[in-house]
């Protein structure tokens, strides 16, 4: 892969955390209960939004590696534990991601049960299937990898 792709996918990937940062931070704030609340009442007093921060770590954490295994990639080292590694994190974080997201659409049923959720339970939905996908490519690419390295040390060992 040349040099100036790698460049562009990792700026996409910045533009994607910007892009969920800034979601993040600002989506609150729309909320019909949060509309004359203030900062603090808006921050500290939703454990809903607490969860939804802490769970976003490994979202975050996710992004950080698939740069981080873009930034292998330009630089041809992609056979390289690094990239498995990086992998085997993007593979763990996404798995985290979609249970985290679908205990938090199973609280939604039991702390209102008489609201309508549908909204939340669909988007819930819609990352749990996405992040279920992205954890099985992610395992998928990092057992084809192991056994590149794999076969790669072989050779090194034999030459």
């Amino acid at each position: 892969m040349k040099r100036s792709q790698t460049i562009f996918l990792q700026g996409v990937i910045v533009l994607i955390g910007v892009a969920a940062l800034t979601f993040l931070l600002w989506e609150p704030h729309l909320e019909g209960r949060n509309a004359h609340a203030t900062l603090f009442e808006i921050y500290f007093k939703d454990p809903f939004l607490a969860y939804a921060y802490t769970t976003s770590i490994a979202f975050f954490v996710a992004l950080h590696r698939a740069f981080k295994l873009l930034g292998y990639i330009g630089r041809n080292e992609v056979f390289s534990q690094h990239s498995v590694k990086a992998l085997r994190t993007i593979k763990y974080c996404a798995t985290i991601l979609a249970a985290s997201v679908a205990a938090a659409v199973a609280s939604l049923f039991v702390v209102r049960p008489d609201d309508d959720i549908a909204g939340g339970v669909a988007m819930g939905f819609v990352i749990t299937f996405v992040s279920v996908v992205i954890a099985a490519a992610a395992a998928v690419f990092e057992r084809l990898l192991q056994s590149a390295v794999d076969i790669k040390s072989e050779n090194d060992l034999t030459v």
